[in-house]
């Protein structure tokens, strides 16, 4: 049968399977789960498939190729618009690709680490973004030994190989700290984010060590653990009223929690900054509009999604990016009225 003949009518699975010489069987599993079939057959039917006009030929590639035309990305909070701008900076670049990003939201109930597994297959999407920095890459590994490519954005990865998009949490913390000095403070307070990962750790680091060069008591200074919630900036704002010596400025490691501050010292008749300044860090959307306006660190967080879905597409594309295309982005600081020069 000519290929003009094939074209003539709708081919079927039949013309498929004759035109690559095996079974209408393998040609359906080829098609669906070309996992199961050797490289050559699924190159047969790819050939087939095209020859045939059984799909489009972009599917065929796909096939060859093994690409399911999307990536997954793992997100611990949809609702947090600290994500959804990462996310909008991912799906600008993978829709130049013509990608689909699937996302999944991890902290749901539906989303147990064991219905998570279904994500972690090449049959599933070409490659993954985890935004979500409680997720053991090495774990996953171990239990997936066929996982697609992954990279993290916003997070750190306990993976050397791992390409990150991350902010320099470091320096953020000195540009929030400084700019505190700045203002007369001398008496400063954190409260920290989530010490159990990287970016917590290195905001709480990054305070210590900015006290200690203005010759202060880094190791002395107060310091509230917490995990960038609005509730854990009302336990911090409780426990900071029973301080005796209370710190004139603090540093808080999201603005989530700062707001959280803010609001249970407005209820206990305090004000933000007459009686204490207080620093954010993210600059997410409400926090121009928050009352009052909130000193923050900026997070280029668009621009922390681009770089994460550039990072993948190099692995997709059979490129492992160099070390230095894993370079943090530098965050700013944006001064607003919850800060104030300290008063005498």
């Amino acid at each position: 049968m000519h290929r003009s003949d094939l074209k003539k009518r709708n081919p079927t699975v039949q013309d498929v399977a004759k035109a690559a010489r095996v079974s209408t069987a393998t040609v359906s599993r080829a098609l669906s789960s070309p996992d199961r079939v050797s490289e050559e057959t699924r190159n047969k039917v790819a050939r087939a498939v095209e020859k045939t006009g059984y799909v489009l030929n972009h599917a065929a590639r796909n096939l060859r190729r093994r690409d399911t035309g999307a990536i997954v990305a793992l997100v611990p909070d949809i609702g947090n618009s600290h994500f959804s701008n990462i996310l909008q900076g991912i799906e600008t670049v993978c829709a130049e690709e013509n990608l689909k990003v699937l996302i999944a939201d991890t902290r749901k109930p539906s989303m147990a680490r064991s219905n998570l597994s279904d994500f972690f297959s090449r049959n599933n999407c070409d490659g993954i973004v985890i935004l979500d920095g409680h997720f053991s890459i090495a774990e996953i590994r171990a239990s997936n030994p066929t996982l697609p490519p992954i990279v993290t954005a916003g997070e750190w990865s306990d993976t050397p190989d791992v390409p990150i998009a991350v902010v320099n949490n470091l320096h953020g913390a000195e540009l929030a700290v400084t700019h505190l000095l700045d203002l007369g403070h001398r008496n400063i307070g954190h409260v920290t984010g989530l010490l159990t990962h990287k970016p917590g750790r290195d905001r709480r680091d990054g305070f210590r060590a900015t006290l200690k060069g203005a010759s202060l008591d880094a190791e002395g200074a107060w310091v509230f653990e917490g995990d960038y919630t609005l509730q854990a900036g009302r336990k911090a704002a409780v426990a900071w009223l029973a301080l005796e010596d209370r710190p004139t400025a603090v540093f808080c490691a999201s603005d989530r929690c700062a707001f959280g501050f803010i609001s249970a010292l407005d209820e206990a008749g305090l004000r933000v900054p007459q009686d204490v300044s207080v620093v954010g860090f993210d600059d997410i959307d409400i926090a121009a509009h928050f009352v009052p306006p909130l000193t923050t660190v900026h997070q280029p967080r668009r621009a922390v999604g681009e770089q994460a879905a550039r990072l993948l597409l190099s692995l997709l594309k059979g490129h492992h990016p160099p070390e230095a295309a894993s370079a943090q982005l530098e965050p700013w600081l944006v001064v607003r009225k919850s800060t104030a020069l300290l008063r005498n």
